[in-house]
């Protein structure tokens, strides 16, 4: 069992990562950790969502496939999730379109609507049962300002996604706008994860520490594949790539809420303090509070989350809550595809933000298409050309100027924050990674790197990456 595994059964695994309301009732499977050295055609690293859905897509096209997991599957941010799969990813369209021109954009929106099909055939397919059903996702917004919101609704309409400007909705409290987006959908994360599990090689309590070459060494024995994917949420391999230079990290914060007026859809909050909303049984899953990893000491995420939530829920009864971790890169399209040009052989899967349900069919069908050839991915023309084009949009080499320049100018800051030899005399404990300084969050009970988003308990276990050994951690009661 690892220390990280020992930490979470001791409940140190942060103040605020109580269990997800996704463990109510959901059995998870447990597979074994690796025992001695391995040789496989294909090697994944991390056992979320996009892992074993890009073991599966391997597995469907006769690949041999190997999953890799610290500790075990569906534990990272997978367990952190509300579960939303959509191609409604807040305020985006508009934004694609001036950055990137309409044929991206609309590349964007299609491959994603075609993701949200995509996981009821597999359902279908399996005859899986995870509470699966359409439903609409909606962005609204208390504030005054709408234009933000019609500009949206207008330029994602163009774009072929079912969306209508609206202001009326089922929520049970007024906004002054919405943009409606129809055929969405929802579902329970972990049991669709415990479903396909099952089918796979899965090697749990299994800790990646380097990997060179075609090499994998763990904490359990070396594995040698032909192919190896970077799923671990974060890639820790600072070189080729140098991804910490293009990706940073930020907390979310959700409340499993009771004793609320029940409301069909999916919310997304546009404004300051808005709130996303959605509905397992009668329990509400209320997000926001978000903030960069480490960014401030006295973090308040779930009082300001509760508070937030009590103006428009007075009487709701709080009956759980916990965090996750999103990964941001720099110019908000994620990260999919051959790793670098120096290793062809090696494939990312990072940079989901918020939207990671969808975004890890998104990676499991990329890194299907490129290993195992377009042929083999089947569908239509049209379906095809909209994969190649996803491909080619969503290339890790790429480097938008303007906002790669201004996220080197933010990780120049914080970095120089975090590793000035002014710091080094305060004798806080510093990240493995990179030896940035940590930051304490009080309210989660974590050592925090601000530089790019590792996470540790008191002791200075590692409990999010790209981190993948302890910290020298001082004690905090």
């Amino acid at each position: 069992m690892s220390d990280r595994k020992n930490a979470k059964d001791r409940g140190e695994y942060g103040k605020a990562a109580e269990f997800s309301v996704w463990h109510k009732d959901a059995e998870l499977p447990h597979f074994a950790a690796l025992s001695g050295n391995l040789k496989t055609e294909v090697a994944i690293i991390g056992g979320g969502l996009a892992g074993l859905l890009t073991a599966y897509e391997l597995m469907r096209r006769g690949k041999k496939a190997v999953v890799l997991e610290a500790v075990r599957v569906g534990s990272g941010q997978t367990e952190g999730t509300t579960a939303k799969i959509t191609s409604q990813h807040g305020l985006i369209y508009d934004k694609l379109t001036k950055n990137y021109g309409f044929d991206a954009a609309w590349t964007y929106a299609a491959f994603h609507q075609q993701m949200i099909d995509e996981y009821e055939k597999l359902i279908q397919r399996e005859q899986i049962t995870c509470d699966f059903r359409r439903t609409e996702s909606w962005l609204y917004t208390c504030e005054k300002e709408t234009r933000l919101l019609h500009r949206e609704a207008e330029v994602a309409r163009a774009l072929g996604i079912p969306a209508t400007y609206e202001t009326d909705t089922p929520l049970p409290f007024a906004v002054t706008g919405a943009v409606r987006f129809a055929e969405q959908a929802q579902f329970h994360p972990l049991k669709f994860l415990a479903a396909i599990a099952k089918k796979l090689t899965i090697y749990e309590d299994t800790r990646v520490e380097k990997v060179h070459g075609h090499q994998i060494r763990t904490n359990r024995g070396v594995v040698t594949a032909k192919h190896i994917v970077f799923a671990c949420h974060y890639p820790f391999v600072i070189a080729p790539g140098w991804y910490p230079l293009r990706m940073s990290q930020k907390r979310s914060y959700v409340l499993a809420v009771k004793n609320v007026p029940q409301f069909e859809g999916m919310y997304y909050g546009i404004g300051t303090d808005e709130l996303s909303y959605r509905f397992y049984g009668d329990i509400l899953l209320v997000g926001g509070g978000g903030h960069r990893t480490g960014e401030c000491a006295d973090c308040c995420g779930f009082r300001h989350l509760e508070k937030c939530l009590r103006e428009k829920f007075p009487e709701a009864q709080v009956v759980g809550k916990w965090s996750a971790q999103d990964c941001i890169t720099h110019d908000d399209l994620p990260f999919v595809g051959k790793f670098s040009l120096l290793r062809p052989y090696w494939y990312v899967a990072s940079g989901l933000k918020k939207w990671g349900m969808t975004g890890a069919m998104a990676c499991a069908k990329i890194l299907s298409a490129q290993m195992c050839g377009m042929e083999e991915m089947g569908g239509g023309a049209g379906e095809q050309k909209v994969l190649t084009d996803a491909m080619a949009l969503f290339k890790p080499q790429r480097l938008h100027f303007l906002a790669g320049m201004h996220a080197i100018r933010e990780h120049a800051a914080v970095n120089a924050k975090g590793l000035t030899a002014g710091n080094l005399l305060r004798r806080k404990p510093r990240c493995p990674h990179m030896g940035s300084e940590l930051v304490w969050n009080g309210e989660n009970r974590t050592w925090e790197c601000p530089c790019h988003g590792s996470r540790f308990d008191k002791n200075g276990i590692v409990l999010d990456g790209p981190a993948q050994t302890e910290a020298e951690a001082a004690l905090h009661d």
